[in-house]
C-alpha cells in the first residue's frame, strides 16, 4: 500500500530526514513516536507531498508520488489531519463536509451517481455518525470546541475518501478524558473504513494500547520498529525516549 524508501532531505545544514525507509501494508495501524525534532511531522510532510525529499522514493500501489502536488496525492488516496485544525470557520460542520465530498466527486474519476447531490449527503451523514458529530451538523466550525474541530479535521480528511489518513497528533491539546474519547473514536474509525492509519503522538498510554506497530525516530532516522512490546522493552528507545520511568507513566495513562 505505503512505502518509503531511502527518504532524505535537508533544510540547510541540518538533516531532518535522513534515509528512512518503511512500509505500511494495507489496513495497518502504525504509530510514528519519537522526541521533539525527530523528524515526524517532516515525514508526513514528505508522503503528503507538503516539501519533496532531496532523494527517496514515496511509493503509494507501487507508484512513486514524489514530484506529484499535495491536492493530487490526496486524489489518489491518501488523506491527512493536522496537528492545528484546518476547517471552514464560517460554515456550519454540515456545510463544511458537504462542500468537501463535492468538491472531491466533481475532481475524482469515480463516476458519478444518478443523483450526487443526494450520493454526497449520505456520505456526510456517514462521517459525522462516524464520528459521533451529527448532533453538532448546525454549528458554526468556530464554534465547535477544540475537540470537535480536531474531529472535523479528520471528517474532512474522510470526505476524500483515502485508503491511507495521516494523523498529526490528534489528541494534541487536549485533557485525559478528551484524549481518550478522540483516540476511541479513531480507533473505532480505523476499525470501520478498513483504511492504513498512521498517527504521530506523544501520549505513551495511547499508542501502547492501540498501535499495531510502532516506529520511533531519533535525529531524523529509525530508531526502532515493532509491536508496542518490543518498543516498550527497547533499550535504546527507553534511553533516547521513554525514560526509566516509562512503565509506571503508561500504567496511570491507560486508566
Amino acid at each position: 500500500m505505503l512505502k518509503v524508501e531511502n527518504l532524505y532531505k535537508a533544510f540547510g545544514g541540518v538533516v531532518a530526514m535522513n534515509d528512512v525507509s518503511l512500509d505500511f501494508p494495507t489496513g495497518s495501524l502504525t504509530a510514528i513516536i519519537g522526541p521533539n525534532g525527530a523528524g515526524k511531522t517532516t515525514f508526513f510532510n514528505l508522503i503528503s507531498g507538503h516539501i519533496r525529499p532531496d532523494r527517496g522514493r514515496v511509493l503509494f500501489d507501487g507508484q512513486d508520488l514524489v514530484g506529484r502536488s499535495s491536492l493530487e496525492i490526496v486524489r489518489r488516496g491518501i488523506g491527512r489531519a493536522f496537528q492545528v485544525a484546518s476547517i471552514f470557520p464560517s460554515l456550519t460542520l454540515r456545510e463544511s463536509l458537504m462542500a468537501a465530498v463535492i468538491s472531491h466527486r466533481r475532481q475524482s474519476t469515480q463516476v458519478l451517481t444518478r443523483f450526487p447531490l443526494q450520493s454526497a449527503a449520505d456520505r456526510v451523514e456517514e462521517i459525522m455518525a462516524l464520528l459521533e458529530l451529527t448532533a453538532k451538523a448546525d454549528v458554526l466550525s468556530r464554534s465547535l470546541s477544540h475537540g470537535d474541530q480536531k474531529l472535523l479535521d479528520i471528517a474532512l480528511a474522510l470526505a476524500m475518501d483515502p485508503k491511507v489518513l495521516l494523523l498529526d497528533e490528534p489528541t494534541a491539546g487536549m485533557g485525559p478524558e478528551e484524549r481518550w474519547q478522540m483516540i476511541d473514536k479513531v480507533y473505532r474509525l480505523w476499525e470501520a473504513e478498513k483504511m492504513t492509519l498512521v498517527f504521530i503522538e506523544h501520549d505513551m498510554g495511547i499508542v501502547f494500547k492501540i498501535a499495531q506497530t510502532i516506529r520511533v525516530l531519533k535525529y531524523g532516522a529509525v530508531l526502532a520498529e515493532g509491536t508496542p512490546d518490543d518498543i516498550r522493552s527497547n533499550p535504546d528507545v527507553i534511553d533516547a525516549y521513554l525514560g526509566t520511568d516509562h512503565d509506571a507513566t503508561v500504567s496511570a495513562g491507560e486508566g
